[in-house]
């Protein structure tokens, strides 16, 4: 028996679930606030889509922090490599990039949307645009579309609306009081995989703003990690930052002073760095002894200089262990609207095992609307789609059950 299936969002994991529900033989429609599908999944494409991670699952699912329990079923069906067979069977071939990171041959999100937006015509997926979901009425979903407001009811529904991150794309936590008063928790929403701002002195601005810092380790409470960042006018950004941001975020946000700790120069002991400082001419400058005794370039000596005011008086000792573990304090994040996700949002103990909300029944719901958040890195994505297609399993168990329509 065919139902009418209703998805609110045409992101990846609405469009995951819109490919199951109608590989079952359902007719679905696909309701999209903006004018095109996958806006945000193009974004994330324009500077190579990175659309899992190869290593272990076991691994992978540690990335997912208290989530992962939660999340594991989804994730143990819809793996890593179960995504990039997905992406083959779309005509898409997938490599593995020297960080263990996975990437289309063509490093765009372009081709992969339009295969997959082909793909779902051919299932008769039925996508409207410009269709926003303004919230419920007499029981069913309320639109607003070009062609004036109005009212619909389906056998089951699938909420896939996004967090609140970028919602210039579409992400804009609209639909929070809605579910808020059909009495569904909701968690606050917090910047996730976020730049933080921090109080430079107006000449480190002018000479090192935008440039990256290459070659480091950072240390929190999640561990040690090699990688960059980026130096600009209100702080630090990039892939390094993002990595350790969650603990970072969550300190500040107890009132706590927050530092990312970093390692200038991981490739050599503290014992060989203070040596080597050691050697050089007491007569030469700073800059100087740093030049030829550390090799380090210019915008890592303006970091330093900017964590200690007095550095020009430190004996080798002091400057090799100041190179070895460097702070930089952070004030705050920056806004939620600039960050690559977002924590929080409907509570995973809202929803039945079937991915149901507990107090709307025949309501769904997947994606990044949930109260999960992982590091860049693919495991974004990878949830993303694995949320989508465990929530159109559990639409199709209910719709099986006879379930009344929602």
């Amino acid at each position: 028996m065919s139902h009418e299936l209703a998805i609110i969002g045409g992101g990846p994991a609405g469009l995951m679930a819109a490919e199951v529900l109608a590989g079952a033989g359902h007719a679905v429609t696909v309701f999209e606030a903006m004018p095109t599908a996958g806006r945000k999944l193009l974004m994330a494409g324009k500077s190579g889509l990175n659309i899992t991670h190869s290593e272990d699952h076991s691994l992978l699912l540690s990335r997912y922090g208290s989530a992962e329990d939660t999340l594991r079923s989804a994730l143990d069906d819809f793996t890593g490599e179960d995504l990039r067979q997905w992406c083959a069977g779309l005509g898409i071939e997938t490599f593995v990039g020297s960080s263990g990171r996975v990437f289309p041959t063509a490093m765009k999100a372009s081709p992969l949307l339009r295969a997959w937006l082909a793909r779902l015509d051919g299932l008769g997926v039925i996508i409207r645009t410009r269709h926003r979901w303004v919230g419920f009425e007499d029981g069913a979903l309320k639109f607003e579309a070009p062609e004036g407001a109005f009212t619909a009811r389906f056998d089951a529904v699938l909420l896939a609306l996004g967090g609140a991150s970028w919602p210039r794309l579409g992400s804009d936590a609209a639909w929070v009081p809605w579910l808020e008063q059909k009495g569904v928790a909701i968690a606050p929403f917090l910047p996730a995989n976020c730049g933080f701002e921090v109080a430079w002195s107006p000449t480190f601005v002018e000479r090192f703003a935008g440039a990256p810092v290459k070659s480091v380790t950072a240390t929190s409470p999640i561990g040690t990690t090699p990688g960059e960042f980026v130096v600009n006018r209100w702080g630090i950004e990039g892939s390094l930052v993002y990595a350790h941001s969650a603990p970072l975020r969550d300190r500040l946000i107890e009132g706590h002073a927050a530092s990312f700790e970093i390692d200038l120069m991981p490739g050599r002991s503290l014992e060989r760095l203070e040596r080597d400082i050691a050697r050089q001419p007491a007569k030469l400058s700073l800059s100087n002894r740093l030049r030829k005794g550390t090799g380090l370039d210019p915008v890592k000596v303006g970091l330093l200089r900017e964590a200690f005011a007095d550095l020009a008086r430190f004996d080798p000792q002091k400057l090799a262990g100041a190179i070895k573990r460097l702070p930089i304090a952070l004030e705050r994040t920056r806004p939620i609207a600039e960050a690559i996700s977002s924590a929080g949002g409907i509570s995973l103990e809202a929803m039945d095992e079937r991915s149901m909300l507990k107090a709307l029944p025949g309501v769904f719901a997947a994606g990044e609307m949930l109260d999960w958040e992982a590091p860049t890195g693919g495991y974004l994505l990878t949830a993303c789609l694995a949320t989508g297609r465990a929530a159109a399993s559990g639409m199709l168990g209910f719709l099986s059950e006879g379930q009344p329509s929602a």
